[in-house]
Parts: C-alpha cells; sequence; structure tokens
C-alpha cells in the first residue's frame, strides 16, 4: 500500500480523537489528571509529597508544590547520576539540553519514553494531521521532508542515558514512518560543526524532492541562502519545485515573514506555526492563515495557569485550572508532564483567544528576554556580562537596554545595545569584546548562535549621552517611582525611540 494511503488513513484516526477534546477539553484533562497521578504515586518523589492521598485537584494544589528548574534541579541530577522512579515511575534515559536559567549555563529536562512518543512525537504526526484537515487530498509523503535541527550532540552522562538537545534525542529515535521520508542523512543531522552542517545540508539535499521544511526560521533562513548560492537559482522554488509547507516554531516568525516570501515568492506556500519546547509539546495552528495556536490536550500534559496580575514564581497563590481561565488575560504556564515534571512552571506566558476550543497565542516570558533566533537571553545573562565587561575596562554603567536586529536578506541578525555609562570603559571595543565573550560563557545557546556569526553577528554599541533614559522615561510620563526601562525586549519600538530623541556614538568591535 502508498505511503500517502497509509498516512491518510493514520492521519483521518487521529483527527477523530483531536475533536475530541476540542468538543470536551475538561474531561480528557481530568482523565489525563488521574493518570499522572497514578503514575507519580510509583515515585519517590509521589511519595515524599502524598500522592496516594490525591482524589482531587484541590488535593494536588495542597500537596504538590509549585516548581521551576531550580526547585526540580537536585531531582534531576540525581536522575542523570543514574538513579531512577524519582519523578517518574518508568525508566529516564534521555535529558534534553535547553537555555540556561538565572544560575546555569545550561538546564537538563528529563525525557522519558512516554513523553517522547506520546508527546512529541505525537505533536509531529498531529501537525500533519492538522495541515491535512485544511488542505485535503495532500500528496506529502510523495517527496521529502527537511528536518533542521539544532545543534545535535548526544553525550552519555552515564550507563545507557544520553544528554544532548532534543532535536537530537529526536532524531536518535524517530519512528520508521517519520524517518523513511526525512533528509539530509542522520550523519549529517547530527554534526555539530554548524558551518560544515550548513554546506553538506545543503549540498546534499538539493538534488532531493522537498515538499516540507520543518525548523527555526533563523536557522532555514542561513541554510537557504547557502542552497541559492550554491544553485545560482532565485528562489527556493527553483530548487524544490514541489515545496508546500514550511512548518515552524521556537521563534516568533513575524520578523522573518517577509524574508520567506522573497525566498518563495508563491502564494501556495503555507507556513504552520508550532509551540513546542525541551519541556513538551504544547500547541499548533490548526486554522490556516491564523495566529492562533490550538492548546493540545492528550500528550500527556495536565495545565495549570497563574494570572500574571499575581505571579509570584513558585510562591504564587492563585492557581487556576483550564475550565477557570478567562479570554485576554496573561497567564503564567505551569505544567505536570508524563516527563516527570510536576507543576512546573515553564516560564511562557500565553493568552486564551478562544474556549471553544482553547486556542491560545504565546505573549513572552515571566521575565524580560531576547529569543530573536532561539538564544533565549534573560536578564540575568545580560547583567552578568555588564559586570563582567564593566569590571575589566574601570567602566561603570548607568542602565542600558537591548533589542535584536532581526536578519533579513540584506541585514544579518545581531543584539543592538544601548548603553549610557557613569564613567566610559577605557576602550569602549575591548568593553564590547569582554560583553560579547561573557555572554557566550553563561548562556549555551547565545554562545551556538554566535559561532562564527552564522546566526548572530557581532553586537552593535550605542553609548548615549548622559541624561539620555530619563529623558525618554520622563516623556513618557515614567519618571521616577517604580518605573525604569526595559532591559530587554524582542520588539524594536523602544530602542528606535530612544536613538531618534538622543545623541550617540556608534561601536562595532573587530
Amino acid at each position: 500500500m502508498p505511503f500517502n494511503s497509509i498516512f491518510a488513513w493514520v492521519i483521518k484516526k487521529r483527527l477523530h480523537q483531536i475533536e475530541l477534546f476540542r468538543k470536551y477539553p475538561e474531561d480528557v484533562q481530568n482523565e489525563l489528571f488521574e493518570k499522572l497521578i497514578e503514575h507519580g504515586n510509583q515515585t519517590v518523589y509521589g511519595k515524599q509529597h502524598h500522592f496516594h492521598q490525591i482524589s482531587t485537584y484541590q488535593d494536588f494544589k495542597e500537596l504538590v508544590p509549585l516548581n521551576n528548574y531550580e526547585t526540580m534541579k537536585p531531582w534531576i541530577e540525581r536522575l542523570m547520576e543514574g538513579e531512577q522512579y524519582l519523578l517518574w515511575s518508568q525508566e529516564t534515559k534521555w535529558f534534553a539540553k535547553s537555555s540556561g536559567t538565572t544560575s546555569e549555563r545550561s538546564k537538563f529536562i528529563p525525557v522519558t519514553r512516554e513523553s517522547l512518543e506520546d508527546c512529541h512525537y505525537k505533536g509531529g504526526k498531529d501537525l500533519l494531521a492538522l495541515y491535512y484537515e485544511n488542505f485535503p487530498n495532500r500528496k506529502l509523503y510523495n517527496g521529502k521532508h527537511l528536518v533542521i535541527g539544532g545543534s545535535a550532540q548526544v553525550l552519555p552522562v552515564a550507563d545507557d542515558a544520553y544528554q544532548g538537545d532534543l532535536s537530537a534525542i529526536i532524531l536518535k529515535n524517530l519512528p520508521w514512518w517519520a524517518e523513511i521520508r526525512r533528509t539530509p542523512s542522520k550523519e549529517i543531522a547530527l554534526m555539530t560543526e554548524w558551518e560544515e552542517k550548513i554546506e553538506r545540508m545543503a549540498r546534499s539535499t538539493i538534488e532531493e524532492d522537498v515538499y516540507i521544511i520543518a525548523g527555526v526560521p533563523s536557522w532555514t533562513l542561513v541554510l537557504a541562502r547557502k542552497i541559492l548560492e550554491i544553485t545560482g537559482k532565485s528562489n527556493l522554488r527553483e530548487v524544490w519545485p514541489n515545496l508546500e509547507l514550511f512548518m515552524h516554531g521556537g521563534v516568533s516568525f513575524e520578523p522573518y515573514r517577509e524574508a520567506f516570501k522573497e525566498l518563495i515568492p508563491f502564494d501556495d506556500m503555507h507556513y504552520v506555526e508550532t509551540y513546542n519546547a525541551s519541556e513538551g509539546f504544547f500547541g499548533i495552528q490548526d486554522v490556516d492563515g491564523s495566529n492562533e495556536l490550538l492548546l493540545m490536550l492528550d500528550y500527556g500534559i495536565f495545565y495549570e495557569f497563574i494570572p500574571m496580575h499575581s505571579f509570584e514564581d513558585t510562591d504564587s497563590k492563585v492557581i487556576y485550572k483550564l475550565d477557570e481561565v478567562q479570554l485576554d488575560e496573561e497567564y503564567a504556564l505551569v505544567i505536570t508532564t508524563n516527563g516527570g515534571l510536576w507543576r512546573y512552571i515553564i516560564g511562557d506566558t500565553i493568552r486564551f483567544t478562544s474556549k471553544t476550543p482553547y486556542r491560545f497565542k504565546l505573549s513572552g516570558r515571566t521575565k524580560h528576554f531576547i529569543n530573536s533566533v532561539g538564544e533565549e537571553v534573560i536578564v540575568n545573562n545580560t547583567d552578568f556580562a555588564i559586570a563582567e565587561a564593566s569590571s575589566r575596562t574601570n567602566a561603570i554603567i548607568r542602565d542600558y537596554t537591548v533589542a535584536p536586529i532581526y536578519m533579513d536578506g540584506k541585514v544579518q541578525g545581531k543584539h543592538e545595545w544601548l548603553i549610557e555609562f557613569e564613567r566610559e570603559p577605557n576602550d569602549v571595543k575591548r568593553f564590547m569584546f569582554l560583553l560579547d565573550e561573557s555572554l557566550r560563557s553563561v548562556n549555551s545557546d547565545y554562545d551556538a548562535k554566535r559561532t562564527k556569526n552564522m546566526a548572530l553577528g557581532k553586537p552593535l554599541l550605542h553609548v548615549l549621552k548622559q541624561g539620555s533614559f530619563e529623558a525618554w522615561l520622563q516623556k513618557k510620563g515614567k519618571l521616577g517611582g517604580q518605573h525604569k526601562v526595559p532591559r530587554l525586549m524582542n520588539s524594536r519600538e523602544i530602542v528606535e525611540q530612544i536613538l531618534q530623541e538622543t545623541d550617540y556614538e556608534t561601536y562595532e568591535y573587530v
């Protein structure tokens, strides 16, 4: 039987299940909650927190504390040293390396067989199912699926246990139905040296008949430009005539939309957004052309939500389950998963746009951050880098803010720093070098994107005249009190306002 016929049968079956949680979301979540508690009751964590006494959601809230990476880290470290059944009732052998927290360069998220199969792989399959729902009778399995993963090194941490990027763990364990049409080869996909990897990826796929591309927009742009450079073609359809779908996630697509229109200037090219992370797969764009995501409710993840107006991290007192949320209110996302994360605050915030079914938009992070190409830089990272560079160049900082310059067809992506000094560094270009190097030392994702300037170029610095930030705050009516200039932003609005209203000198180290 042809692959397309087999896949169409699987897809139709899955669409019936998706329709079930669209219509009965609370019932599906309640059933899932009971299964998670059953698994948790068999763990050391569950015994410590009296899971045997949990029969209702209220019991769960009272007996199980909110967690973040810092509170879960001791448990994860024990798992990585070889202990088992600490957080989940089955063995935990894989650990997805993710961006650093306030105190760590990298963090490691446990990945179980259940979370891999019932969450991450299910998400990939459902993405195609929902695409088929919008565009019936497609023949995606006639061609190849180009998957652009992140850094893909897998390192042993104990006997029969591994750490690596989630993309590497997924790739090494792909089911046959995904592997049969995937390109490039695992040898290339798992390479860690990105400059060579992009070159080999481009040369190995230009002769393939690619129907689908899946990846982070920034790295996809890097690969696409390399392919056009090698082939001399003007757009990707000249290389792959049947290309019809780009499945993307990881960062906002909006800054890259125009660049992709130039790469693939055809109205029948489709784009589908996902919301997934090392901790789980959470949402898929189920309506063509929409910027809303369907909350996926049967992936082994039980959801809770903390209103941001009362957010106090793990000390938060107001926590809702799904049927208690309101539209257009910002919530911090809390997850309990089949990977062994219990009431885990992931750090993202969302706003619901619909409750029939539950659709949402990502609204930001619980803390200021920059994530233009997947670097996930947080304020603690930049504060550390500023302090290091200032100490070593005899500088004193008055204030600063940072925003990304988004890459497009002509401009390379980079970070743009606006700094007001109390005392300027004795060598501004050395200050910039140290700032960049210090940031790379505390954030492995930023370091990866800065490697050989492939996804992020060298940062740009504008030294503002003294009083610039104060003048901007005063103009906005926010001078004094608790008001301050945001440290990090994905939007360029404030940076551009300030640059228009003040004098500055620009530096970029060589």
